[in-house]
């Protein structure tokens, strides 16, 4: 006599049941409880004795992070992919992340990956862009942040100092760990046959595009005549802090210290432009553009040298040719150089490079008003306290004597 149909449903439903439950056990115990034992066993073997955790500011800047939801725009892991290592540098190891609680690496970009933002751009900037994104990025989507600030840019709150200093913590443990931490974590993979794992190890660690360098090779920019496209890369990406004539008096001018260049003042060499706009200007807001195109980065050069207006300027007089010579070799060599090449015995020691002066003439004007006023942000100070009017008029017309770009 067979069994009643309502036992064999019931021992139906009791097998579904264990089978599911043996299911979600096997699916924690492979997707969350092994994969984990591997990482922490990875992390472990790869990771320097002492790594440098998150300071008290950090901590709550994370909180802070979290709780904006950063991470729905803001990925914080580089890939094992060529693109993503030539924008952003080596991939990001599992030590890196050991102080994350939950992970931070996010899913999506719509902002960009902010594993080694830190040292890429300076104070001032990540704090206009958090109060007024728009205000330095012409086509940004992320939201304003203006309440971690008392109303304006350049008065953040200690919410807006905590989540910098976060930001800061991002790609820093594993430079510090520098070639040896780099070493130990090679050793600690034993991997030598994994083509995708040894990708962690090749190239620089941080190749964020937009980190400014002090010195390095510039690639030649291709001749462009191609001021139309020019203006509109210009419009793009430099005028919210440059403005539209290249007065320095963009929407985002106002919260940067130092301001941004006064380009309509300046003559500037191809030389010039090509090493600022490939590795910014170290000491100031201005990022390098190292990911654009180099036909791009060549008209924008092009609408930068269109922008000097030519003034009609008087001529020194004889009498003070010589004593600008000596007024700038008494005060001016240790920064500026003989040469006034910016490379005085001084220079290493600044935060930011002194000017060139062979390779980027101010106007008259814009001269004058730096050795009396100074340069607020910069090492650059007033001089009107130790020079006369004379001697100031005189190493004003010094310095621009110093120029190689001819009359443009």
């Amino acid at each position: 006599m067979s069994a009643s149909p309502g036992k064999a449903v019931r021992y139906a439903y009791l097998v579904a049941c264990v089978a599911g439950v043996l299911f979600f056990v096997m699916s924690v115990g492979l997707l969350g409880v092994w994969p984990k034992q591997v990482i922490d066993a990875q992390t472990a073997a790869m990771s320097p004795a002492h790594p440098l955790g998150l300071s008290a500011s950090a901590l709550r800047g994370r909180a802070i992070y979290g709780r904006e939801g950063c991470g729905y725009c803001h990925t914080q892991q580089i890939r094992y992919l060529h693109t993503d290592m030539s924008r952003f540098g080596a991939p990001t190891l599992a030590w890196e992340t050991r102080f994350d609680y939950p992970h931070q690496w996010g899913t999506r970009r719509i902002g960009p990956d902010l594993s080694r933002v830190a040292g890429t751009r300076s104070a001032d900037l990540h704090f206009a862009h958090l109060f007024a994104p728009r205000s330095v990025v012409a086509h940004s989507v992320m939201p304003a942040y203006r309440g971690l600030f008392d109303g304006a840019a350049d008065r953040p709150r200690q919410g807006a100092r905590d989540l910098l200093a976060y930001l800061e913590t991002l790609g820093r443990a594993r430079e510090i760990a520098g070639p040896e931490g780099e070493a130990h974590a090679r050793a600690g993979c034993n991997c030598p046959d994994d083509e995708m794992l040894q990708m962690a190890f090749e190239g620089a660690v941080n190749a964020h595009s937009a980190r400014t360098r002090r010195e390095g090779d510039v690639p030649a920019l291709p001749p462009s005549t191609d001021l139309e496209r020019g203006r509109r890369l210009f419009g793009d990406h430099c005028v919210t802090c440059h403005g539209e004539t290249g007065e320095g008096d963009g929407p985002g001018a106002a919260a940067l210290r130092p301001k941004p260049g006064t380009l309509v003042e300046h003559a500037y060499t191809d030389a010039r432009l090509a090493e600022v706009l490939w590795h910014g200007v170290a000491g100031t807001a201005m990022p390098a553009w190292r990911d654009h195109p180099p036909a791009d980065l060549a008209a924008i050069a092009v609408a930068v040298k269109a922008l000097r207006a030519d003034r009609p300027e008087p001529a020194l007089p004889a009498e003070l040719q010589e004593l600008g010579a000596r007024v700038y070799a008494a005060n001016c060599v240790q920064c500026h150089g003989e040469q006034g090449d910016g490379r005085g015995t001084a220079a290493a020691q600044l935060t930011m490079a002194p000017s060139s002066f062979r390779d980027q003439r101010p106007s008259l004007d814009h001269a004058l008003r730096v050795l009396r006023n100074g340069v607020d942000g910069t090492p650059m100070a007033p001089w009107t306290g130790r020079l006369g009017a004379p001697e100031i008029m005189a190493v004003a017309h010094h310095v621009r004597s110093f120029y190689e770009g001819g009359t443009r």
